[in-house]
C-alpha cells in the first residue's frame, strides 16, 4: 500500500549543521530541498555518522536513522539537532521540516500527509547508499513513522515511535487542548504561524487517515520499539499501552519513569539505548 513515488532531491547544497557541538561543527553537513510525491518541498539534512568512515567504508555498510520531528519543530532547532547528535553515534542521520514547519513549503496537515514527507526523506537516505533505514518520530512524528511503516512495507528496517499517540482527536490533556485550539481556530492558527513558525492548513482532514494503533499491526514484521514517559504531560500511558498490545510480538515496549514528552524529554542515555536497540534489530 503506497502513497506513489518517494520523491527527489531538488537542490542540494554544502553547509554546516547549526547549534552543533565543535566537535561535531568540523563535518560538514549536506542539505537540500526534497520534493514529495504531492509536489511540496521539503527541507532535509543529511550527517555522516560517527562511526568509522574512511573511504573504503561503503555507505551500504553503516545504518541511516531517518528522524521525524514533532509539531511545530524543525530542523534547525535546537532539540532536533541534539536528537541527531545523539543518533550519529550509531549511523548517518537524516533530519528533515515537515510541510508547513521552519523552511519546508506547503502547510501542515498535523500527521496526514506528512507520511510523504517521510517517504521522501527515507528514499534521501537510500540515495546516499545506506540499506539499512531506521525512522525515528517523536510525538506527531511519532504517529507518522507508524503510518509510513504501514504504508510503506519494507522501507524501513527499523521503527521507533516516541511519544506518540495511539488515537486521534484527543483532548484529554491540558495540552492537548491547546494544540487543538492551535489547529482549528483561526487566531490559533496565526499564532502558531507567526508565533511558532509553523502554517496550518485550514480545514479537517477528508478523509481521515487511519490512526496510529490501526496502522501498528500492518507494519509487522519490521522490527518495532515504542517508547513513551510515564510523565507525559500530552498523552498518559493507554495510549502507548493500546499500541503495544496491537503490535503484539512485533513489537516492544519501553514505558519510561519519571519521562516527560517527546524531544525535550528524551535524555542523552535513553537515546543512546535506541541507537543500541536499532544496530541490534535493523541488522
Amino acid at each position: 500500500m503506497s502513497n506513489g513515488p518517494a520523491g527527489h532531491v531538488a537542490r542540494s547544497t554544502t553547509v554546516r549543521p547549526q547549534s552543533e557541538t565543535p566537535e561535531t561543527a568540523s563535518s560538514a553537513a549536506s542539505r537540500t530541498f526534497l520534493q514529495t510525491a504531492d509536489g511540496v518541498r521539503v527541507e532535509a539534512v543529511y550527517e555522516r555518522g560517527h562511526v568509522v568512515y574512511d573511504t573504503l567504508t561503503s555507505p551500504s555498510g553503516q545504518i541511516a536513522f531517518v528522524v521525524a520531528h514533532g509539531f511545530t519543530g524543525d530542523v534547525d532547532k535546537p532539540h532536533v539537532r541534539r536528537i541527531a547528535r545523539a543518533l550519529r553515534r550509531y549511523g548517518a542521520v537524516v533530519t528533515f521540516s515537515f510541510r508547513g514547519h521552519g523552511a519546508s513549503g506547503g502547510r501542515s496537515t498535523v500527521g496526514d500527509r506528512e507520511v510523504l514527507d517521510l517517504a521522501a526523506a527515507v528514499a534521501w537516505a537510500r540515495e546516499q547508499g545506506h540499506a539499512r533505514v531506521v525512522t525515528v518520530g517523536f510525538s506527531m512524528g511519532g504517529s507518522v513513522v507508524l503510518r509510513h511503516g504501514a504504508l510503506h512495507a519494507r522501507e524501513s528496517a527499523a521503527v521507533v515511535s516516541v511519544s506518540a499517540p495511539a488515537r486521534w482527536y484527543y483532548r484529554g490533556t491540558a495540552p492537548m487542548r491547546r494544540v487543538h485550539w492551535l489547529v482549528t481556530r483561526p487566531e490559533g492558527r496565526l499564532v502558531s504561524r507567526y508565533g511558532l513558525r509553523t502554517r496550518i492548513q485550514n480545514g479537517g482532514w477528508d478523509p481521515v487517515p487511519v490512526s496510529p494503533v490501526e496502522a501498528v499491526p500492518r507494519i509487522a514484521p519490521t522490527p518495532l520499539l515504542i517508547v513513551h514517559g510515564d510523565r507525559d504531560g500530552y498523552f498518559p500511558v493507554d495510549h502507548p499501552r493500546m499500541l503495544a498490545a496491537a503490535a503484539g510480538d512485533h513489537g516492544e515496549l519501553w514505558l519510561e519513569g519519571g519521562m516527560g514528552h517527546a524531544e525535550h524529554a528524551a535524555a542523552d542515555e535513553l537515546l543512546a539505548r535506541i541507537g543500541h536497540w536499532a544496530l541490534r534489530r535493523a541488522g
